[in-house]
């Protein structure tokens, strides 16, 4: 998400430029398909596809790639001196990028959806992909409620070609971030929420705590006495650190019949017991029914000390949570190294760059 908020920032200035997409994945990529760079004439850029491997190779060649259209440009990120696809860059795996002029109706159609789910206002996107020799794309766009917001003359749907060249995405708003206490530890708090390009809000029942000069990255900051002021909703992630026992147990009363995506709750876990037990009696819940909406202790367990290092710990937890992640480790074992290199592609590498593994 903010590697769209900079992409957008930036599309205003980017006549003549071009939009790289990553559309498909065939073994292991540092980033997943719909991962965006924005290439300005001048050189400047937003975004990344890759783990830094390919951006260079890309920005030497995208203005003139697209002189006649959109086109598919494929990589192999695996170092393989008899591999036909050229540019062997060792993360494993090999991609299609979609290169399109950002002066195009379709291109500017896109931004302009991209910019529109940043205010709340997501959207579905079908792009009928270019083959290899090809040039040219066509692309369909509708609003969460089905509108057509925008369609080449020439789109009949994604039934015209084999499916694996119809790449659909959906451009989905920012995840709301609420936090509710405005103390000096909900700073890198917000601060780091932002970098994720998440949207923020910052509510206290202390006015002078909740002040935007303290939280420069949120979207909204203000004094609140009750949730309907805040109006949190059930897809919202909610951080709860008023550091007040009375201000605490009001807003866990109040949040745990909505039970938000996720809710935490700051405090020592005797604190934090009391809170549940109070606010479950107060909001009719049982007890088990209270503590199954509720991460209390907040954050995972990563160590360290002071608000960073809390923050850190709390997003981290908020972050498995959205995307359904076990909170663990991901170490290798020595049989899970042996199988994998086993079943893995014949391949050398040279330089090697971390990779993500994504299924093919």
């Amino acid at each position: 998400m903010k590697e769209r908020r900079d992409i957008v920032a930036l599309s205003g200035q980017a006549a003549g430029g071009v939009l790289v997409t990553l559309v498909r994945v065939h073994g292991s990529s540092y980033r997943r398909p719909g991962a965006r760079l924005l290439i300005l004439p001048d050189g400047r850029t937003a975004g990344t596809i890759s783990g830094g491997c390919l951006e260079a190779e890309i920005l030497r060649k995208a203005l003139w790639k697209v002189r006649n259209g959109a086109v598919i440009e494929r990589f192999s990120t695996a170092f393989d001196d008899t591999a036909e696809i050229p540019y062997g860059l060792g993360c494993g795996g090999v991609v299609d990028l979609l290169l399109e002029p950002v002066d195009s109706d379709a291109c500017k159609a896109l931004l302009g959806a991209m910019a529109a789910a940043l205010h709340g206002y997501p959207c579905e996107v079908v792009t009928w992909l270019p083959r290899l020799s090809e040039a040219g794309l066509k692309r369909l766009i509708r609003s969460a409620r089905g509108e057509e917001l925008f369609a080449d003359t020439n789109f009949n749907g994604c039934d015209e070609a084999d499916p694996e060249h119809c790449f659909e995405e959906t451009l989905a708003a920012p995840q709301r971030l609420v936090v509710l206490g405005a103390g000096d530890d909900a700073r890198p708090v917000v601060r780091m929420a932002n970098e994720l390009g998440w949207t923020v809000i910052v509510a206290d029942g202390r006015p002078q705590l909740a002040k935007w000069e303290r939280f420069p990255g949120a979207e909204a900051v203000g004094v609140a006495e009750k949730l309907v002021d805040v109006k949190v909703t059930s897809n919202d992630a909610v951080i709860l650190m008023t550091h007040s026992y009375e201000q605490d147990r009001r807003w866990l009363t109040e949040l745990l019949p909505l039970a938000p995506k996720y809710l935490g709750l700051l405090g020592a876990r005797h604190r934090s017991s009391l809170l549940i037990e109070e606010a479950a009696q107060q909001a009719g819940l049982t007890l088990q029914g209270a503590c199954n909406r509720v991460h209390a202790p907040i954050g995972l367990d990563l160590g360290g000390d002071g608000p960073e290092a809390v923050a850190l710990a709390i997003l981290a937890e908020v972050q498995a949570v959205l995307h359904e992640r076990p909170a663990g480790s991901r170490q290798l074992t020595a049989e899970n190294v042996r199988t994998i290199i086993d079943e893995g592609p014949a391949v050398r590498y040279e330089d090697v760059l971390c990779a993500l593994d994504v299924q093919p």
